[in-house]
């Protein structure tokens, strides 16, 4: 039996009937941008993170780069200040600072839950930061607590990249209601995931939320006016019928990725295979089962030769992409590592138990006996 990696297929089959009906509700109402299916996945979402307002847009990384615009358009950040990020995300939270000429200063991740180190943090600061970028990578959320009490101390900005956290809890708080602000994805792969593109920003500041809610619409707040430069980043009104859907059975789904990732860790005990450390259960959401090996390459074909898919996540970091040639000369060695040994295993809610067991005798006889 062959085991996908993830199946999107299989996750929405299971609500094909309410997927369809919201979809034919949607065709028959005759309005189909900023309608009254954004305005109600907008106020949904909000009370499931615990926040004010969610203001829905096109893509996790318009997401996160209106939040950054948002502030400078508030005046609370400007051409060249320098935002904190981890050297070891997704190049989209690079992208979405560059893309507002700001500056990305990553820093190497604490080394047993791959999440921003808030002592390195904290030794990054400097008289132009104005920002942090909290990545909570694979659906664990980082060190929010720390985290917010640098940048109380320092008066920055807190901004959550929770693009993998949807549903995250921590102190009684959801990945979303920590920051300043934060920018989710709905991407059909996510825990929380649309038929499409999509995205959010999730907030409590009132100014911010009514910039944004501007700058996604061209900069508009009334028809034919426009107090401010904009873009085009509309969630539409179908993917957001699809995620009101979909948020229903969101926690749901994290119980059954939690089962996943128990048996997992429960299962696998290979001397070459790091299982990912974990701080508070209710911290994570798995959107990814990342384990490490210093022989990568050879676990990703061996699984493959098992029929079981796995995935690099993420084969090179953003400072040494081609398209960051000015931050190719910084060295951060324990990204660069993880960068080298990670692999993620198949993980969604889904999976059957005999799937689940499938990968984990495949991992057991990796290579032999030590």
């Amino acid at each position: 039996m062959s085991v996908p990696f993830l199946s999107a297929g299989e996750v929405n089959a299971r609500h094909a009937d309410e997927l369809k009906a919201a979809a034919a509700r949607v065709i028959d109402s005759g309005w189909y941008i900023l309608g009254e299916e954004v305005a109600a996945f907008e106020r949904e979402f909000a009370a499931y993170c615990g926040v004010r307002h969610v203001v829905g847009v096109g893509n996790g990384f318009d997401a996160l780069s209106l939040i950054l615009r948002g502030y400078k358009q508030l005046g609370a950040l400007r051409e060249g200040d320098e935002v904190i990020v981890p050297g070891n995300t997704f190049i989209a939270s690079f992208l979405a600072i560059t893309e507002n000429r700001l500056v990305p200063v990553p820093v190497e991740p604490d080394p047993t839950t791959f999440n921003l180190d808030p002592m390195r943090v904290e030794d990054a600061i400097g008289p132009r930061t104005r920002a942090i970028m909290a990545v909570h990578l694979y659906g664990q959320l980082a060190d929010m607590p720390a985290l917010s009490a640098l940048a109380r101390q320092h008066k920055l900005l807190l901004i959550e990249d929770a693009a993998q956290a949807h549903g995250a809890v921590g102190s009684g708080r959801k990945a979303g209601a920590w920051g300043d602000a934060a920018g989710f994805s709905f991407f059909p792969t996510k825990n929380l995931g649309a038929l499409g593109d999509g995205g959010a920003v999730v907030t409590d500041d009132d100014a911010l939320a009514r910039c944004i809610a501007a700058l996604r619409n061209y900069g508009s707040e009334v028809k034919y006016h426009y107090p401010y430069q904009g873009i085009n980043s509309r969630l539409d009104e179908m993917q957001a019928a699809m995620l009101r859907v979909k948020l229903k059975y969101l926690d749901e789904d994290i119980a059954r990725r939690r089962e996943v990732a128990r048996r997992y860790r429960e299962g696998i005990h290979h001397w070459n295979i790091l299982l990912p450390t974990v701080i508070h259960e209710e911290g994570h959401v798995w959107h990814l089962f990342v384990v490490r090996s210093d022989r990568r390459d050879e676990l990703h074909l061996h699984l493959e030769s098992h029929g079981i898919q796995s995935q690099v996540h993420y084969p090179l970091p953003p400072h040494f992409q081609p398209a960051y040639p000015s931050l190719h000369d910084i060295r951060l060695p324990l990204t660069e590592r993880l960068h080298r040994e990670v692999l993620s295993l198949p993980m969604g809610p889904t999976m059957d138990a005999q799937a689940v067991a499938q990968v984990v005798q495949a991992c057991e006889t990796f290579g032999g006996a030590r």
